[in-house]
């Protein structure tokens, strides 16, 4: 059995989390600013669908790209270097969460309900929320969300419009926050595509130091692409550095 929380309560350990379904450590409790920074301190997020209480799950493995290892394919690393695209920072965070949302499939459904997208929007609003938006011709083509508190991103999900566009956002996002050396963007649950990109599983408690050693640094302050950014040479530079080190 798993507890109910009441709005405000302390989450459990993320240890007694259950094996089965993976993950799943409490119910209940609520989305406030507070709440969901007590939650990802510690390693812990809510996913839930309309109708159901909130749920907060601690997977164990947890998938996270390490920012130095993320995996560029021989097309994307020419679509990268074409730079026929610009990123962005922040610039339509209610649009992306919005596409987000949308269901994957026809007649779908969707974790990210409306409870969520303001949560959500309510941690950009402190500062703690963060949108990446890949645009071309003018217009959004993809682009992904998550929490960064300190020196650790939590990514929450991504989206495409045209060929590339969540690809060109996460490639980005992995070199700038490797050049500000923020070391680790979570993942949550494994997928071949995330896999693709160089993810990998760690044990929940390897993952849950990280967490807290990461999340107590200070972050990079202003979330601002580097001015002629280029992603595939920073993230190869960055791998050889991390490879020397």
């Amino acid at each position: 059995m798993i507890p109910f929380l009441a709005a405000g309560a302390r989450f459990p350990p993320a240890g007694r989390a259950l094996r089965e379904p993976n993950g799943l450590l409490a119910a209940g409790g609520d989305l406030s600013v507070p709440t969901l920074l007590e939650a990802y301190t510690h390693g812990i997020f809510p996913w839930f669908s309309e109708g159901d209480p909130i749920l907060w799950w601690s997977p164990d493995p947890r998938m996270v790209l390490p920012t130095t290892e993320m995996h560029l394919s021989r097309s994307l690393r020419r679509r990268l270097r074409r730079r026929d695209f610009r990123v962005s920072f922040d610039e339509a965070f209610e649009e992306v969460l919005r596409a987000c949302a949308k269901p994957r499939e026809p007649g779908g459904g969707t974790w990210l309900v409306p409870e969520m997208q303001a949560a959500y929007t309510a941690l950009r609003d402190h500062g703690y929320a963060h949108s990446v938006e890949v645009w071309l011709d003018g217009r959004l083509a993809g682009g992904l969300y998550g929490v960064g508190i300190g020196r650790m991103f939590f990514g929450e999900s991504m989206f495409s419009r045209r060929t590339d566009g969540s690809k060109i956002a996460i490639a980005c996002l992995a070199a700038q926050m490797a050049a500000w050396g923020m070391p680790l963007i979570d993942c949550q649950m494994a997928t071949g595509h995330l896999e693709s990109l160089g993810a990998r599983l760690l044990p929940r408690r390897v993952f849950l130091a990280w967490v807290s050693a990461l999340c107590a640094e200070p972050g990079p302050g202003a979330w601002r692409f580097d001015e002629g950014l280029d992603p595939a040479a920073a993230l190869a530079r960055a791998s050889e550095e991390a490879a020397r080190s």
